[in-house]
């Protein structure tokens, strides 16, 4: 796989498909981490005389234009971490977009609208996503793959877009990469993994993968109940996934025939309601035994016995990797859990990786030093493809 460096870029148009999918309330950006991900392959190509045009999608807009969508906010942003002018395109590959790269000088960068405000980006016929390709492709002389957080999508910009420009990867992907690698080949012992969020169904198959590489498998957030569940625990009025129980307990029976420990809270906090997110308002929480919530209460964060016990567990482990919260963490009540686990990878020697996603925004916003961490992902979803040893179409089409 080539890299920028392998690319003569002065005066060429250079696409680079970046992740810029942020959160918005509003037009307010309230976690900027994937924007400044992207910010050293951008500047590097406009060092070098590039003419850059960003690329990247925002939410899941019905492949129309919707303005709580618009990138602009993004654009605003970006010129601010870039320290020089973004020209913001209103559409895509339309008049605007044709318009704005043709006025471009070297060393200078156009942001175009959000790619899914097309309906041909993320289309799963083969034809009018070649189309949309066709038309990127037009706006550029070099493509760079950059998005990581996108490379696990069959998408117009990701996997048509590079088969028809010389193509190469931006130094985030690579970065990724590198930092994969540690987590399927040679792994260094003991490698413990921290597996949370919502669903049980999200991780089938990582989980399935990771019962044949990992030493350890802690388990946390809505997810774990279904485990509970599955060990023949009430959990009162906790997420579950009731049609996941056969498989996570066909999962703690590999586990103990391959010495794979699996590792499940043993208290919660718990309230008979879900907490507003919003208001942040007290949410009386209590602590109650992982074998014995009651049925009027639902768990919402790991509690205080198995925060220390988690800790103990990554204590001596020499690479970890993390991915989805421990509980509820964007409420102060339920935030514990995964501030334990953050505190635990940075008090570790290990070589650690925040995967991505919730986890990666939960460590920003609880306030740690994203530089204590050995790596911290800007793609969730395809940390985890990866990990599952799966294809994933953006790297497939990077490769010559």
């Amino acid at each position: 796989m080539k890299t920028i460096d392998d690319l003569q870029v002065a005066g060429q148009r250079v696409f680079v498909r970046a992740d810029l999918n942020v959160p918005l309330d509003g037009e307010t950006i309230t976690d900027d981490g994937r924007i400044r991900a992207a910010v050293p392959t951008i500047t590097k190509l406009l060092d070098r005389g590039a003419k850059v045009i960003v690329a990247s999608h925002l939410g899941r807009p019905k492949g129309a234009p919707d303005p709580q969508y618009s990138l602009a906010p993004v654009a605003r942003r970006l010129g601010e971490l870039l320290g020089r002018q973004v020209a913001f395109v209103t559409d895509t590959v339309d008049d605007g977009a044709r318009a704005t790269v043709a006025a471009l000088g070297d060393g200078e960068v156009a942001l175009l609208e959000n790619l899914r405000f097309n309906a041909g980006e993320t289309s799963k016929d083969d034809a009018e996503r070649s189309a949309f390709a066709d038309r990127l492709a037009a706006l550029a002389d070099l493509y760079v793959g950059d998005g990581f957080g996108a490379v696990h999508r069959k998408h117009a910009s990701v996997y048509d877009l590079p088969a028809r420009l010389p193509h190469a990867a931006g130094d985030l992907i690579a970065a990724e990469l590198t930092v994969l690698k540690k987590l399927t080949e040679d792994v260094k012992r003991p490698y413990a993994v921290v597996l949370g969020g919502a669903k049980v169904s999200d991780k089938l198959g990582v989980i399935d993968h990771l019962l044949e590489k990992a030493d350890r498998i802690l388990i946390g957030g809505g997810m774990a109940y279904t485990f509970l569940k599955a060990q023949g625990h009430e959990v009162g009025g906790s997420l579950l996934q009731e049609d996941q129980v056969p498989a996570v307990q066909d999962y703690l029976r590999r586990a103990k025939e391959r010495g794979v420990e699996f590792v499940l809270p043993v208290d919660v906090t718990a309230a008979a309601e879900f907490p507003d997110l919003k208001t942040k308002a007290p949410a009386n929480p209590r602590t109650v035994a992982a074998d014995a919530i009651p049925a009027d209460l639902q768990g919402l964060d790991i509690g205080p016995e198995t925060r220390k016990l988690y800790a103990s567990k990554l204590a001596d482990a020499a690479t970890v990797f993390w991915n989805g919260p421990m509980g509820v963490f964007e409420h102060p009540d339920y935030a514990e859990g995964t501030r334990a686990v953050a505190q635990a990878l940075l008090d570790s020697a290990a070589f650690t990786v925040v995967g991505g996603g919730d986890s990666a925004a939960a460590v920003r916003i609880l306030g740690f030093d994203e530089n204590a961490f050995g790596h911290i992902s800007t793609g969730g979803g395809a940390s985890l493809e990866y990990l599952e040893g799966k294809t994933l179409p953006g790297l497939a089409a990077l490769e010559d």
